[in-house]
């Protein structure tokens, strides 16, 4: 009996903390509340761009776990820019069914914004066909956004053509670009007119060698904080016990790109843009 009523206490016990975890890991710094001025920008457009791959495959293998943009990555900053009546298109590197990493609903880690995503027709039928970055003129919006998650590491920093167009908006001297996490490598094929890197001496932020270690997915072909430091961009960021729990959002003096560091910086990052955006 008193076996039974230990294990039945030892059960209750591991059932209150799972209840509990979106709570322990939000105060730990997992999706922090951010709260800001209500900025109002309407007949402005954004535009998200995410990856097209969907497998977390080592290099050389094509099989292995689902991945893709992290939702958050995507709908929050979605969301502020829609919320402040901006209009809002969806962008990737192959078109079509954006994949979405299955692991970014699950219950402790998704948002409020990933369960508007999951009720929103509108926003859900852009996913399943996004626009062909091939086919998008940069040049048109007045955000810019490269969403992260593990896909991002296989496809943002290889696209010659996200390089150019970023290029192209850059002089357009148009958008402000910004990016959380693995969508900083969306940045580092751009170049400037004298050929060399854009972002070079640029301070940016993504996400950490030392985030990517502790989850121990070190064998994606793109690291952000290795490929920024080696495009020459002035690296940023902030550590906790477990960097997934820490945030960081940095802007470049020139005040054309605002980007965070993980899946935590999202708001402030989307924010922050449209901040700048409105005192054009």
């Amino acid at each position: 009996m008193k076996v039974i009523i230990t294990l039945s206490i030892i059960a209750i016990s591991i059932g209150c903390i799972l209840i509990a975890m979106p709570f322990i890991l939000h105060k730990a710094g997992l999706h922090p509340d951010y709260v800001a001025e209500n900025i109002q920008l309407p007949g402005k457009k954004a535009l998200i761009i995410t990856t097209s791959h969907s497998v977390l495959n080592e290099v050389g293998q094509t099989t292995g776990k689902k991945t893709g943009v992290f939702a958050s990555e995507m709908t929050v900053p979605y969301y502020r820019f829609l919320d402040a009546g901006m209009s809002v298109d969806v962008a990737s590197i192959k078109g079509g069914k954006i994949p979405v990493d299955p692991m970014s609903f699950l219950y402790m880690v998704k948002t409020p914004q990933d369960d508007r995503y999951l009720q929103d027709e509108q926003f859900k039928a852009k996913v399943k066909n996004s626009l062909l970055i091939d086919n998008v003129d940069f040049t048109q919006y007045d955000a810019i956004f490269m969403a992260g998650g593990w896909g991002a590491a296989y496809d943002l920093g290889a696209s010659i053509v996200l390089g150019q167009k970023v290029s192209e908006a850059y002089y357009a001297k148009n958008p402000i670009f910004g990016s959380v996490c693995h969508g900083a490598l969306g940045f580092i094929q751009a170049k400037d007119k004298n050929g060399d890197l854009l972002i070079k001496g640029r301070r940016m932020s993504g996400v950490t060698d030392k985030q990517i270690k502790e989850l121990h997915i070190t064998y994606t072909p793109y690291h952000p904080e290795t490929e920024l430091k080696k495009a020459g961009a002035i690296f940023e960021s902030n550590t906790k016990f477990r960097d997934f729990l820490a945030t960081h959002v940095t802007i470049d003096s020139e005040q054309r790109f605002v980007t965070g560091q993980n899946q935590n910086s999202g708001q402030e990052t989307a924010h922050k843009m449209m901040e700048l955006i409105a005192q054009h």
